[in-house]
């Protein structure tokens, strides 16, 4: 699949980037907090490597937004000063303007009669004020205007209120271009119109921040209090939640179908991060940076060591052949049980957004799903939400599916990239007119799959017996079946066709069997990668799946017309045919994930559809493939790190990739060093040659 334009896709030089990071809970010592949680006892150390992995960025922030809950001591304790004073020597690690926008903690919590805490008032405030500065203001940069707001004011009786709602309206009127807004609470959690919470502002305040905030000239609000990633969309405007670098708000651990992390989900330290905002000519690309809870002491001597790849996101992904089925729920909305602690009074509804987030950090575009997704409004919202922003669904149905559900769709905005129609073989040779009408609704590739019965498969191996479901033609199976494909290619009522590739079977020299069928043709060939091949025993092998998805990777780049679904984006961990994906249950990258995410790093703003990919020999118990574009040769190889290690060596070479550990080794030196120090027993390495 090539890449197509999507309307949030950033255009243009990269103007600037900005670093955003939210709610760091720095305490008045090292040692001593006033929380009972252990997890919010690491703040500092954790702000600490924060703010040194910021100032080692290169290219370097031209500032850092903090989001607020700047320090965990509130203002009536003698403590804030102390942690004020703490912050300042965290933050000064960084050589660049700092913004800060007060949190709950800085200046007090918003104006609610059922929480037994301090609420803002005019003497926080002052005392913010003498610690920290201003508690609004606007800042303009490269052309655009950001606006630092104070979200404690809004419905706190404060004379405050009023003059900071005259301020945001003059802001506005006076801004010529773009807007950026800050603050620490968002409007909303889940739906503009849900009622209030300890997560939310407050109506009538919510409602006249929205307005604001949908004028057109506001591209992007970022918000924190939460602990907790979301994403969604005011007006034209994209709305993001940042996740803390302390911990986790470990009720939303109720998102999981396994138990929470550490500390009953509080220190789930694979959640902890802070955002890198690239800000274009036109539009911007906010990419999640995890710190998976990285500690740094006071006395650690020298810089944070950089990184060797750059982060990556959907909106700028090198690839778009690689697609996974999302046969868990992708944009589910749960109920949070109201467990004690700030939420007392009923249960809140949140969307699960995780999804969502490792999507992004991978640079993954496409998603296959089921068309039943079609049918929940709240969920075409979400497609087309992330259409817009670089996604691409392919369908797939049993048999053809609903007419109305396509053009329910279509008037969404939903990108349908494909329909892929099960249909047994007779059902095929019946189908033509019903394609024929169907081709008439819909620009998406039809891609035929075949639903495969007990003319195709034994029920019964003597011993067993298995009325399970297969579906995908074999690529041993496509000269039976070319009498039966190719005149529906020829009359226009298919595009394309699946081909089942079972695990163990050798991607790459299927590979080139599939684009050579798919130019004879004329079609498009789905590749249906099978994670798993035994229905009572788990897939767990995790090296040897990033393996297969960096072969996949490689492969989608040589062309258009072969491209790659994996049958699982998250974990199947119950059922039948357990088997590990890309994300795990608690929705965390496992190296599947990471090496996606390590290729799109390395290839980024190089065109794909270009170049050959080839399976080579080496030693006993490595698997090589090589792939060539234009004058750059590359080795994928997978195996054990000593006979890795004397694959690299054989040859000069510019750069090696651990693709799980997303390192890059750039000199001889570097890689010596790492392999004797820590390359792992079984491994997945691109190596750049010379």
């Amino acid at each position: 699949m090539t890449n197509s334009r999507f309307s949030r896709q950033p255009l243009g030089a990269r103007l600037f980037s900005f670093a955003v990071v939210a709610d760091t809970h720095v305490n008045e010592s090292e040692d001593t907090c006033a929380s009972p949680f252990a997890t919010n006892a690491r703040a500092n150390a954790r702000a600490r490597h924060v703010f040194a992995d910021i100032a080692s960025l290169d290219p370097a922030p031209a500032f850092t937004i903090h989001l607020g809950d700047i320090v965990h001591p509130v203002p009536s304790m003698p403590s804030f000063e102390v942690a004020a004073d703490r912050f300042k020597a965290i933050a000064g690690q960084i050589d660049m303007p700092l913004h800060l926008v007060p949190g709950n903690h800085d200046v007090g919590d918003k104006r609610i009669d059922w929480m037994p805490a301090d609420i803002v008032c005019d003497d926080y405030l002052d005392k913010y004020r003498q610690v920290f500065g201003p508690d609004y203001y606007a800042v303009d940069h490269g052309g655009v205007r950001f606006l630092f707001l104070n979200a404690l004011l809004f419905n706190s009786g404060l004379a405050a209120d009023d003059a900071q709602r005259a301020w945001i309206d003059e802001q506005l009127a006076g801004a010529s271009g773009r807007v950026f807004v800050s603050l620490h609470y968002p409007p909303y959690l889940h739906d503009a119109n849900e009622r209030g919470s300890y997560d939310n502002i407050d109506e009538p305040g919510r409602g006249w921040l929205l307005s604001r905030l949908a004028d057109p000239r506001v591209e992007g609000v970022f918000a924190g209090h939460v602990h907790n990633f979301w994403y969604d969309v005011i007006g034209v405007a994209e709305v993001y939640m940042l996740p803390s670098t302390a911990f986790l708000r470990h009720d939303f651990s109720e998102f999981y179908r396994v138990p929470p992390a550490d500390e009953f989900g509080r220190g789930d330290v694979e959640k902890f991060g802070y955002f890198i905002v690239d800000v274009h000519e036109q539009g911007h690309v906010a990419k999640l940076i995890r710190t998976h809870g990285a500690m740094r002491g006071e006395a650690e001597p020298g810089r944070a060591a950089a990184r060797t790849l750059p982060t990556v996101h959907t909106k700028t992904a090198a690839c778009d052949g690689i697609a996974v089925e999302m046969r868990h729920p992708w944009a589910e909305i749960v109920e949070i049980p109201c467990t004690g602690g700030v939420q007392e009074f009923g249960r809140k509804l949140a969307r699960n957004d995780y999804p969502l987030m490792s999507m992004w950090e991978m640079g993954l575009r496409t998603l296959k799903i089921p068309v039943q997704d079609l049918r929940d409004d709240k969920t075409l919202r979400r497609a087309r939400l992330m259409s817009d922003v670089g996604h691409r669904f392919v369908l797939t149905s049993l048999g053809l599916p609903d007419a109305r559900l396509l053009q329910q769709a279509r008037e969404h905005g939903v990108a349908i990239a494909a329909i892929e129609i099960n249909l047994n073989a007779q059902a095929l040779e019946e189908a033509g007119a019903a394609l024929q009408r169907l081709r008439a609704r819909t620009d998406a590739r039809l891609v035929y799959c075949k639903i495969r019965t007990g003319a195709d498969d034994a029920h019964f191996d003597g011993k067993h017996y298995s009325h399970f479901v297969n579906t995908g033609l074999r690529a041993s199976e496509l000269e039976a079946a070319q009498s039966a494909l190719l005149p529906h290619f020829a009359q226009k009522n298919l595009d394309g066709f699946t081909v089942r590739l079972d695990w163990g079977a050798d991607l790459i020299a299927t590979h080139q069997q599939l684009a050579a069928r798919a130019r004879d043709w004329g079609a498009t060939v789905n590749v249906g990668v099978k994670l798993a091949d035994r229905l009572a025993a788990a897939n767990t092998d995790d090296t040897a799946i990033a393996a297969l998805v960096a072969e996949a990777f490689l492969a989608a780049r040589t062309t258009d017309a072969v491209n790659y679904s994996f049958d699982t984006f998250m974990d199947v961990d119950r059922g039948y045919f357990p088997r590990n994906g890309l994300i795990d249950r608690r929705y965390d990258p496992r190296p599947a994930g990471l090496a996606l995410a390590a290729l799109n790093a390395v290839f980024a703003g190089q065109a794909a559809g270009a170049g050959s990919v080839e399976r080579i020999d080496g030693e006993a118990g490595l698997r090589l493939c090589r792939y060539r574009c234009g004058e750059q040769t590359y080795e994928l190889a997978y195996g054990p790190g000593p006979a890795l290690r004397r694959q690299i060596e054989a040859g000069a070479f510019k750069r090696v990739v651990d693709l799980t550990a997303q390192r890059a080794l750039q000199t001889g030196d570097d890689w010596a060093e790492y392999a004797r120090l820590h390359l792992p027993g079984q491994a997945v390495l691109l190596i750049q040659r010379s």
